[in-house]
């Protein structure tokens, strides 16, 4: 399967509740690449990289994190980049 590259914003409670670090453990024991960062506006912004399979999984791991909350994802797909890891 072909790899796609993503670019998600997470609503609800997202910050303070160790979702980078969440993601960052996750994206990283899937072999996923890319970046996740919390936004002033109290959003985080997360770039991620590998077979939809694979993200789709890391987005349900991070909806099953107990203190985390997600409302809703605004997502879209965008072209690849050369990387190679989860920073």
């Amino acid at each position: 399967m072909a790899d796609v590259r993503k670019h998600i914003v997470f609503h609800g409670r997202v910050q303070g509740v160790g979702f980078r670090y969440t993601a960052k453990s996750l994206a990283q024991a899937l072999d996923l690449t890319g970046w996740v960062r919390n936004d002033w506006e109290g959003t985080v912004t997360m770039e991620v990289q590998g077979s939809e399979i694979l993200i789709n999984k890391l987005l349900n791991g991070l909806n099953g994190g107990h203190f985390i909350s997600i409302e809703w994802m605004d997502t879209k797909e965008i072209p690849l980049e050369e990387e190679s890891k989860f920073l």
